[in-house]
C-alpha cells in the first residue's frame, strides 16, 4: 500500500521527507515485490495472513524495527509479498527536527542491528533461492541500510572538502558530479511537483547523512542507544490552538536545539570552503559553502516546525 502524508506541505522539511518517502514506495517497495516478492514491510499499513504471522515466529521487540523483522523471518519461510500501489493510506509526518531525528536514529541503527543478528540465519535458510538470500543481504540490508548513510556523510562531508586541504588527491568529476546528479534526480522525478527543492533536499540528506551514520554504528555495534524507542511525535492540529505568545516563547530557547556534531562539520566545511575559495582551483567551496551552512541551520535547529511551550 502506497503512504502519502497529510501535512507534506507544512514545512519545508516535510516537503522534503516527502520526496524520500515518494522514491521509497514507487520505486524500492515496487521493485522488491516484483522482482523478489519481498520488500521491507511498514508498520504505517499493510494486511498480514494470519498464518504468516504465526509461522515467522510473531512480533519481535528485539530491535526497534520489528516490522521489518517480521518481514525478513516471514520471507525467509517462503511468503511472499505483494505491493499495491494503487490503494493510498494516509499518514503524518514528523514535523518537529526533534522528532524526525529520533525517527531517523531508529530508522537506521534498527535496520542495522536487525542485519547483525540475522545475516547468518538468512545465509542458513533452505527454502528460499541464493539470489533472493543475495538481495536480501546485499541489496536490501548492506546497500541501502548501511552503506548509503555511511558513504553519502563520508564522501560528501569528509572526502570531498578533504581533496581541497590535500590537492593530490583529485576526484574525478564523474564521481564527485555526473553520476550523484543523475542517482538524485532519479530519487526525485518520483515528486515533480517538489523538483524545484531539488538543491535543498541533497543539502538537507547530506547533514541528515551524519545523523543516520551514527545511529547505524550504534547498531552494527549494539552500542548503548541500539534500544532506545521514542515514539515519533506527530503534531496533528495542535499547532492551531497555541497562541503567538507561546510560539515567541518557544523560538527563544535556543539551547534545547542546538546539535553539536552537524555545528562541528558545519566549521570543518566552512574552513575547507574558505580555504579553497583563498587557494583552491576546483570551485568547491560553491558547494561547501551551502553545506556549510545546512549543517549551521540544522545544527542550531532552525528546520521544520516550532512547538510552543505552554
Amino acid at each position: 500500500m502506497t503512504v502519502f502524508a497529510v501535512n507534506s506541505d507544512e514545512c519545508l522539511m516535510t516537503r522534503m521527507q516527502e520526496m524520500s518517502l515518494d522514491y521509497h514506495f514507487t520505486v524500492e517497495q515496487e521493485v522488491g515485490s516484483s522482482t523478489h516478492a519481498f520488500f521491507g514491510f511498514n508498520g504505517t499499513a499493510g494486511v498480514w495472513r494470519i498464518n504468516a504471522l504465526n509461522e515467522a515466529g510473531g512480533w519481535k521487540d528485539r530491535t526497534t524495527v520489528e516490522d521489518m523483522d517480521l518481514a525478513v523471518r516471514a520471507s525467509l519461510k517462503g511468503w511472499k509479498f505483494v505491493f499495491v500501489g494503487d490503494l493510498k493510506v494516509k499518514n503524518e509526518l514528523p514535523s518537529t527536527f526533534k522528532a524526525y531525528r529520533y525517527q531517523q536514529h531508529r530508522w537506521s541503527c534498527g535496520p542495522a542491528n536487525l542485519f547483525r543478528k540475522m545475516v547468518m540465519e538468512i545465509l542458513r535458510n533452505k527454502k528460499v533461492t541464493a539470489w533472493k538470500k543475495f538481495h536480501v543481504i546485499y541489496g536490501f540490508f548492506f546497500v541501502r541500510k548501511i552503506v548509503a548513510h555511511i558513504v553519502t556523510f563520508l564522501f560528501y562531508c569528509v572526502v570531498i572538502p578533504a581533496t581541497v586541504l590535500v590537492p593530490e588527491v583529485q576526484v574525478p568529476k564523474w564521481g564527485a558530479v555526473y553520476i550523484p546528479s543523475i542517482i538524485t534526480l532519479l530519487n526525485a522525478v518520483s515528486t515533480p511537483k517538489s523538483l524545484h527543492l531539488l538543491v535543498f533536499w541533497i543539502l538537507f540528506e547530506n547533514v541528515m547523512s551524519l545523523h543516520r551514520t551514527k545511529a547505524t554504528i550504534i547498531g552494527l555495534l549494539e552500542a548503548g542507544r541500539v534500544n532506545e524507542w521514542v515514539v515519533t511525535e506527530k503534531l496533528g492540529d495542535a499547532m492551531k490552538h497555541k497562541s503567538g505568545k507561546q510560539m515567541k516563547k518557544s523560538r527563544s530557547r535556543i539551547g534545547e536545539r542546538l546539535h553539536v556534531l552537524e555545528l562541528l562539520a558545519g566549521i570543518y566545511l566552512f574552513f575547507c570552503a574558505s580555504y579553497d575559495l583563498a587557494f583552491g582551483k576546483n570551485h568547491f567551496y560553491i558547494y561547501l559553502y551551502l553545506q556549510a551552512a545546512a549543517f549551521f541551520v540544522m545544527g542550531f535547529g532552525y528546520i521544520g516546525t516550532f512547538v510552543p511551550t505552554s
